[in-house]
């Protein structure tokens, strides 16, 4: 059982174990979930209400690298950070309004930055993770001020793939189909005080 005050609740335990399901297979992802302490299984059943502790979600990253290489690890959390917001769409999305019609007929910006907003809602009410937001013109700096990912980590580059992931997904999403510049620019695993996150507001192409 979970016992750390930092955590992710169950639902969003649940989340990313069948997005990690979803990119490895059944058999790929036991095998890493093998290598964390913690991460268990039984998140999948909706009736489990233990969440999940930074030092587990953290350890799942370091699996990740560990079996695929720092390279290969490192773009299967990107994909898992992606399929994590889709599942996350359907869990969190009605009850923030980012499934209703009036929010889907937004302006492009307004719903940039309405959605970002709500998400870091998302993480700031329901887990101990914290996100600040910091609007620069033409970018957005998404700020994890106390990160699960990178926990307790040492790296030499940047290592907070999933979240960078599930962002540059929500984007798509957000623009219907669009691809925007989602790069992390600093992280706590490297010393710095906050992951950050950088995202053009224009996208590419």
């Amino acid at each position: 059982m979970q016992t750390s005050r930092n955590q992710y609740p169950q639902p969003m335990g649940r989340i990313m174990l069948q997005a990690l399901e979803e990119i490895l297979g059944n058999d790929g992802a036991r095998a890493i979930l093998n290598l964390v302490d913690g991460f268990d299984v039984a998140l999948c059943d909706a009736r489990h209400e233990v969440g999940i502790s930074f030092e587990s979600i953290s350890q799942l990253q370091d699996a990740l690298e560990r079996e695929y290489g720092l390279h290969g690890g490192r773009g299967i959390a990107l994909r898992v950070g992606r399929a994590c917001f889709q599942q996350g769409l359907r869990e969190f999305g009605p009850r923030h309004g980012l499934t209703d019609l009036t929010f889907r007929l937004l302006p492009a910006q307004s719903k940039f930055q309405a959605g970002a907003a709500a998400l870091a809602e998302i993480f700031n009410r329901y887990t101990d993770q914290r996100v600040r937001l910091e609007d620069q013109g033409k970018t957005l700096l998404w700020h994890i001020e106390r990160c699960p990912l990178c926990w307790e980590r040492q790296a030499e580059a940047p290592s907070c793939q999933m979240a960078v992931g599930l962002l540059q997904e929500a984007l798509y999403w957000l623009s219907g189909g669009k691809f925007f510049r989602v790069e992390e620019i600093s992280c706590q695993a490297c010393g710095d005080a906050t992951c950050t996150i950088a995202i053009d507001k224009t996208p590419m192409g």
